[in-house]
């Protein structure tokens, strides 16, 4: 049995210790905003926060994350993230998501970028593409991805 820290939340997982947390948030607790996509930390699409930085849970076994902070989708995106909030917001806005398969991922990675930023600090496309750079989408919504995180640390100033 295996002790993790899901939103704030300890929660008991019943899985071998080298199960993969995206296993563990789906399969054990339920939590299936976090994506699988390709199993190889090359999409994005699993993006969950680990003490607020964004990390590929198909690639990271729950053993390595015992004790430390888990952060999903779930709960970003549930209001009482306020940076969550303001990307949510502005990924709506911009009709971001088109098939939607990829977006769980890509709100996780740009809102541990935006969090990340000194507050106040408008990133440049550069840094928003960079930042992005390791999530996927297969509908090409880039530029309006881009125009999302924008609007975001805009309205977080």
């Amino acid at each position: 049995m295996t002790t993790l820290n899901i939103n704030g939340r300890p929660q008991s997982v019943d899985a071998d210790p080298s199960t993969p947390v995206l296993w563990a948030l789906r399969d054990n607790l339920g939590l299936t905003g976090t994506k699988f996509g390709c199993g190889a930390a090359q999409c994005g699409a699993c993006t969950v926060h680990l003490d607020g930085q964004a990390i590929r849970s198909c690639v990271t076994p729950i053993s390595a994350v015992e004790g430390r902070r888990i952060t999903t989708i779930e709960a970003v995106t549930a209001g009482q993230d306020r940076v969550g909030a303001a990307v949510h917001a502005a990924w709506v806005k911009h009709d971001v998501a088109q098939c939607g398969y990829c977006q769980s991922g890509q709100i996780m990675s740009a809102t541990a970028f935006l969090k990340s930023l000194p507050r106040g600090k408008q990133p440049s496309a550069a840094e928003i593409d960079a930042a992005m750079a390791g999530n996927i989408c297969r509908c090409g919504t880039y530029a309006r991805i881009r125009a999302a995180v924008a609007e975001a640390a805009r309205t977080l100033a």
